[in-house]
């Protein structure tokens, strides 16, 4: 489990082959990053680095770590940030609870993230070298 207490931001990413869809929301709620973002490395590190230097702590959400979601996981980990992952089902009942029903990548990556800042103390950590990740309990 992942004490989400000491999180200054929480990255949601909606994953992506070519590109994500990024929203970072501090504890606070309001957005503080909403944007496409390339799949490549060096966009990435800026990214997370930007966010590090600006809030702090940034915990990255993913829901899809095995696949098109490993390299978001692994540049986040070797930048020092915690990771998680939200499992697809669980994300798609949680975005029941949030108004509107268009199924877009900004929506979604809003959800991953307010959905890990509100959990708080209940985030399951991801990790890279398992062929299943635990996920949000």
């Amino acid at each position: 489990m992942i004490d989400t207490g000491d999180i200054d931001v929480f990255l949601g990413l909606d994953v992506g082959k070519g590109e994500h869809h990024a929203t970072a929301v501090p504890p606070a709620g309001k957005k503080a990053f909403d944007k496409r973002l390339p799949n490549t490395e060096p966009k990435l590190r800026e990214l997370f680095a930007k966010l590090q230097a600006k809030h702090g702590t940034v915990l990255v959400v993913v829901d899809q770590p095995p696949s098109i979601g490993a390299l978001p996981l692994a540049v986040a980990r070797d930048m020092g940030c915690p990771v998680a992952y939200l499992p697809g089902l669980t994300m798609r009942r949680i975005a029941d609870f949030y108004p509107g029903e268009a199924k877009t990548d900004a929506r979604d990556a809003f959800i991953i993230a307010d959905a890990a800042a509100r959990c708080r103390t209940r985030c399951g950590r991801s990790t890279a070298r398992t062929r299943r990740s635990p996920s949000w309990r």
